[in-house]
């Protein structure tokens, strides 16, 4: 359909598979699983199941920093999810999380294995878990509370909105470029203004909310997100830039993006991770 071609929606909307894009294959409007599969389970409490999405990174950071400040407990297996496969339709993962997106973690140490599904619940979980990167102060918490669940509600405007429309739509259309366009230059904008009179979103102290962020607008200014940093004009957000260039040289964060990955670079693809060494570099001879 052209621009100049006006749609007018019927009285009952009737799916449409042959619609397109690169999801159509796995957009559906129905939950539920599609076959019978169980999850693999290895050896640590912690059993996530996940793909290097700016969601799924969220998790893969937690846990590698939660294990670099010293948390042995946080040790975990990373299964691979592959979304365009439709892995996340099968029984064992509808099971671990019913709205069948990644994340999902199951958390084996507790008496009754835990489900903890959508990425910001897992944040969290994990921090008040290990009283970790969450502030103590009741205010600081809030505040770092504040932006965690300003994440959660923003995003789908940066992924679903801006990131399909400019990105993944089987056809470019001005009018959700443009609007999905305003909303995201309007949400760096919220960003550089918080981060112009605080090191980080909270404040003084690095937290979820900031592991949250990360990989959906940190990726973004720094030019692996959609393709877009020209576009966006996201030298202009210089707070947010000094902010994504600080947390993406800390170690766990470099290890964590890693995690499930299956594009890019060969050495950033670790497609699971069942042991810390998994992240280790490999000697030149392996690479060979």
């Amino acid at each position: 359909m052209s621009d100049n071609q006006e749609y007018t929606p019927p009285k009952v909307w009737v799916w449409e598979q042959e619609n397109g894009g690169q999801f159509a294959n796995i957009n559906r409007p129905i939950a539920g699983s599609t076959h019978d599969k169980d999850l693999q389970v290895g050896k640590h409490p912690l059993q996530l199941y996940s793909l290097a999405t700016p969601n799924g990174v969220k998790v893969t950071i937690m846990l590698e920093e939660l294990l670099a400040a010293g948390f042995s407990e946080a040790e975990y297996d990373a299964w691979l999810i592959k979304i365009g496969e439709g892995d996340q339709f099968s029984s064992g993962f509808v099971g671990a999380n019913p709205n069948s997106k990644i994340p999902a973690l199951v958390d084996h140490s507790t008496e009754t294995p835990t489900r903890v599904f959508e990425s910001g619940s897992i944040l969290l979980y994990l921090a008040e878990k290990f009283g970790a990167f969450l502030p103590k102060d009741p205010a600081a918490r809030t505040e770092a509370m504040n932006w965690l669940f300003w994440q959660m509600g923003s995003a789908p405007y940066l992924g679903g909105g801006f990131g399909h429309f400019y990105a993944y739509a089987p056809e470019k259309f001005e009018y959700p470029i443009n609007r999905f366009a305003m909303e995201a230059k309007r949400q760096l904008d919220v960003l550089d203004r918080n981060l112009a009179e605080r090191r980080f979103m909270a404040g003084d102290e690095y937290s979820i909310a900031d592991i949250a962020i990360f990989p959906w607008y940190g990726a973004l200014v720094l030019g692996s997100l959609y393709s877009a940093a020209e576009f966006l004009s996201v030298d202009d957000y210089k707070n947010v830039k000094r902010w994504a260039e600080e947390i993406a040289e800390r170690p766990a964060v470099k290890r964590g993006k890693r995690v499930n990955r299956t594009w890019g670079d060969e050495d950033q693809q670790v497609p699971e991770r069942h042991d810390a060494s998994d992240l280790d570099p490999k000697p030149a001879s392996e690479n060979a």
